[in-house]
């Protein structure tokens, strides 16, 4: 297994290039991310097995997008019928459920970890929220430990960013996937910060847009309305910039497996 340390500017290539994917093929994108925007709406409509299932699957929906970004890469047209293919590899989708539902564990076992402490405060603003109807104490009590769970989940986005590709295009076990993918991320950690900083800005740029027309007198409504389509062009670019970032850490500038270190 090989791994490349990138300059944190890498971050940005990564951006661009999904851009260039995107706009590549904008309308097989396009519908891909609405797919899956659809799909997290019924999930979340359908707790608790709606967001479980959607957990689970996170995986296999994850190495779908890099697969159709490689076929478009390679010049390839996608066409509906492709997008589920590779699934169709011996036990992949097995083993790629299995890391799915090893995510879920590490999201509600990490979960426990951070709200576990505040369960005395969150149960006493809960019960001012419900008899005073005012949200601002439960969103005081919630925000230290969303926090701890933000950088707790940090780690569990670095085990499984790269997983999915490895274990479907190197076939590698799940324990290795993981644990390159979390040796990769740390080698690439200032490129992936400038890579979070980016969309981070792209998504409230978004919201402050919106909010902008709002203010000169355009419908909120309107805007709403606007705002979906918007959102799902950039969750399409994002799931296309996956693949640049696979490419250029594990394709593009290996570097002998004895020099991986964590």
């Amino acid at each position: 297994m090989q791994a490349a340390a990138l300059p944190a500017i890498s971050g940005w290539h990564w951006v661009r290039d999904g851009w260039t994917l995107f706009r590549s093929q904008p309308l097989a994108f396009f519908a891909w991310a609405m797919f899956i925007s659809l799909i997290l709406m019924v999930a979340s409509l359908t707790p608790p097995i709606g967001p479980i299932v959607f957990i689970v699957l996170m995986p296999s929906v994850t190495f779908l997008s890099l697969s159709a970004c490689r076929q478009v890469a390679a010049g390839q047209k996608m066409t509906p019928a492709m997008w589920l293919q590779p699934l169709t590899q011996k036990t992949l989708f097995k083993k790629l459920l299995g890391m799915g539902s090893l995510y879920m564990f590490l999201c509600l076992l990490f979960g426990l970890i951070a709200f576990a402490p505040f369960m005395t405060e969150l149960s006493d603003a809960m019960q001012t929220a419900t008899s005073t109807n005012n949200l601002m104490p439960l969103l005081d009590v919630v925000h230290t430990p969303m926090i701890i769970f933000g950088v707790l989940y940090v780690l569990i986005a670095s085990l499984f960013w790269y997983a999915p590709a490895l274990v479907g295009w190197w076939g590698t076990g799940m324990t290795q996937s993981l644990f390159f993918s979390g040796i990769a991320c740390w080698r690439n950690k200032w490129a992936f910060a400038v890579y979070g900083l980016i969309w981070a800005a792209v998504f409230l740029g978004v919201d402050l847009a919106m909010t902008f027309l709002s203010l000169i007198g355009i419908p909120e409504n309107v805007t709403a309305t606007l705002q979906v389509p918007v959102n799902i062009i950039a969750a399409g670019i994002l799931y296309c910039s996956f693949y640049p970032s696979y490419v250029s850490v594990f394709e593009q500038h290996p570097v002998p497996e004895e020099q991986i270190e964590a």
